[in-house]
């Protein structure tokens, strides 16, 4: 039976995020996150810094930090990241509930954030459980019909509740619309994808700093798939 759960916006977000004179605080935040940042402060206390000084809220200061990169960072992940023209027919690895969550929270209507290095993040998260959505199985299908002609291997986080269900439910899928789609559960899926020969995608910031190649595949497809999607943009 199908979820009737949503990753939609909390009461509050449209107060939070809404307003043309918030979404630019949000980005003269990140101008000096990515000051502070690019001269090796850390960002825990570069982003209590800036929080005070533009007094951001805990779920502001979330988003700002999802947001955030130095420039060297944002120059890395520019330097490896490929395009989806570039990917063939090659494999790609996915960072399961990465990009499974930020397309279930953009076909909500949730708030997604377009940081510096053009990736996109929200503000969900799995928290030890992860639950299927009403989002869940439309997420799916708009990421193998868009990689019907690659090998796509899914790696989810093995500790986390519900994730052997949600392999089965993969696994449905893929034998249904005839994908080729191969789903292992990780103790460490941050090593595997970051260690990883394949086309990387996550919107993991340790993932991307380390990845050789990688696709923002969630840019495409919320900016190209998904016309329902509130974004915020960093830059």
């Amino acid at each position: 039976m199908p979820s009737q759960r949503n990753r939609g916006k909390n009461s509050n977000d449209d107060q939070l995020f809404g307003s043309e004179t918030i979404q630019q605080k949000l980005k003269e935040a990140l101008i000096d996150m990515r000051y502070l940042l690019t001269r090796g402060y850390a960002e825990k206390s570069s982003l209590q810094l800036v929080g005070n000084k533009h007094r951001l809220n805990v779920r502001q200061q979330q988003a700002v930090q999802g947001m955030s990169a130095s420039q060297q960072q944002i120059e890395r992940r520019e330097t490896h990241m490929i395009s989806f023209e570039n990917t063939n027919s090659e494999t790609i690895i996915i960072d399961g509930f990465n990009l499974l969550i930020i397309l279930e929270s953009a076909l909500s209507g949730a708030y997604v954030f377009k940081g510096l290095d053009s990736t996109y993040r929200d503000l969900s998260g799995v928290h030890g459980t992860y639950k299927r959505v009403q989002q869940t199985e439309k997420a799916l299908l708009l990421v193998g019909n868009l990689l019907k002609n690659n090998t796509v291997i899914w790696v989810f986080d093995k500790p986390v509740s519900n994730s052997g269900r949600l392999k089965t439910m993969l696994r449905e899928t893929a034998e249904l619309h005839d994908f080729n789609w191969e789903i292992i559960l990780e103790n460490n899926p941050d090593k595997v994808l970051a260690e990883s020969e394949h086309i990387v995608v996550s919107s993991d910031a340790w993932v991307l700093d380390r990845a050789k190649r990688w696709l923002n595949l969630g840019a495409c497809i919320i900016e190209h798939h998904i016309s329902e999607a509130s974004i915020i943009y960093g830059s």
